[in-house]
């Protein structure tokens, strides 16, 4: 009998490791800073973190804004996917309840860092008050911002952060950690705790796919030591190769395969679809992040139980009101919370992070009830 198979597919050229590697050690894929694994299921939730000590950046002599109208540049990792459509729905819902934000959607049609930074700094060129970027190398792209800071132009990250001091705050979608409690949880759920998984995730580089695959490394050691790590691809959020790179996992390790985590947006549909066309609904199981659209097929014909994300439009939406509130004075270094309209009071969290929420599980019962 065939022994299942699972992929959980995730957000945002074979380069992997080779070989299977336990889950406690590390792989190629995450970064190396330092994690925070959560608590095992049926342990007590931790206490909040207290916010820290502010480590971003701040411009130099930015004009006086406060009530003015302003006009933000976002410059997503690339544009043109489901993903980063809906956090530009959210950013011109704020913008319209705001009524004195202009924002402008631009950014190149591939996860490219090169041209990401081109696009950027063409808009400090032009001259715009405020830049929102969803970054695609963490580190190469800090001294664009910077130039950004430096003009005395505002900069928000969200969805995919930078070097801290190359940007005033960055809206973090959820905690890295819960994402990976939600995404390993999940899938021990189905297949139990001695899966053995592969990841297909943008580039190894990709800040928060990086940090989602070093969290949930930490919490598998901690809570499940019995999961196999076998290999991660990357797949550059391109949906024929997220396609193909799910397919090399399966015929790779055929029966000796559990689970697949892949860490974008393109790579999940992708992933299901794969498993679809070979046949293995049923034994092949996909969870994971993803904007529900996207996976409504998946979801009804049963091939996918789960999709773990957020609301992407809040996303967004929340990235327009911290420029606001920033640009307005505020929202300041050392404030614990800012205001984000119908979303409420959100938190800082890590010195210069505020908190979009908790992750979000789409099901068979609820997915037909979001339409992005």
């Amino acid at each position: 009998m065939r022994k299942p198979i699972v992929l959980l597919a995730s957000l945002t050229l074979t380069l992997g490791s080779v070989g299977a590697v336990a889950a406690q050690d590390a792989w190629d894929g995450g970064d190396d800073l330092a994690t925070n694994p959560l608590n095992c299921p049926g342990e007590e939730a931790p206490a909040p973190a207290p916010a820290g000590d502010y480590d971003g950046g701040q411009p130099v002599d930015a004009p006086d804004l406060a009530g003015q109208p302003i006009t933000l540049v976002d410059i997503p990792k690339l544009i043109g996917i489901g993903y980063f459509d809906a956090a530009a729905l959210g950013m011109q819902e704020a913008a319209t309840e705001l009524g004195n934000v202009t924002v402008i959607n631009d950014g190149p049609t591939a996860a490219n860092i090169d041209e990401q930074i081109t696009f950027i700094d063409n808009y400090i060129t032009q001259g715009v008050d405020g830049v929102l970027f969803a970054a695609n190398d963490p580190v190469a792209i800090g001294p664009v911002l910077e130039k950004a800071l430096e003009a005395g132009i505002h900069v928000i990250g969200y969805d995919a952060n930078s070097v801290p001091e190359a940007r005033e705050w960055f809206v973090n979608q959820s905690a890295f950690n819960g994402i990976a409690k939600t995404m390993i949880d999940a899938m021990v759920a189905e297949q139990g705790e001695d899966a053995s998984i592969g990841i297909v995730t943008s580039t190894f580089t990709t800040p928060n796919q990086a940090r989602w695959i070093a969290e949930m490394s930490a919490y598998a050691a901690k809570c499940y030591p019995n999961m196999t790590w076998l290999e991660t691809l990357e797949a550059q959020e391109d949906t024929p190769l997220s396609f193909s790179q799910a397919q090399t996992l399966l015929n790779k390790y055929g029966e000796d395969i559990d689970g697949i985590f892949g860490m974008t947006s393109v790579a999940t549909p992708a992933a299901a679809d794969a498993v679809t066309q070979a046949g293995l609904c049923g034994d092949v199981s996909v969870v994971g992040l993803a904007t529900p659209n996207a996976m409504k097929p998946y979801v009804h014909d049963g091939c996918v139980k789960s999709v773990v994300l957020w609301n992407t439009i809040d996303l967004g939406y929340a990235a327009v009101y911290v420029a606001r509130a920033v640009a307005d004075g505020t929202f300041v270094p050392g404030d614990a919370s800012v205001s984000a309209g119908r979303l409420g009071d959100l938190v800082v969290i890590n010195g210069s992070e505020v908190l979009l929420g908790d992750p979000f599980v789409w099901t068979e019962d609820n997915i037909d009830d979001f339409d992005f």
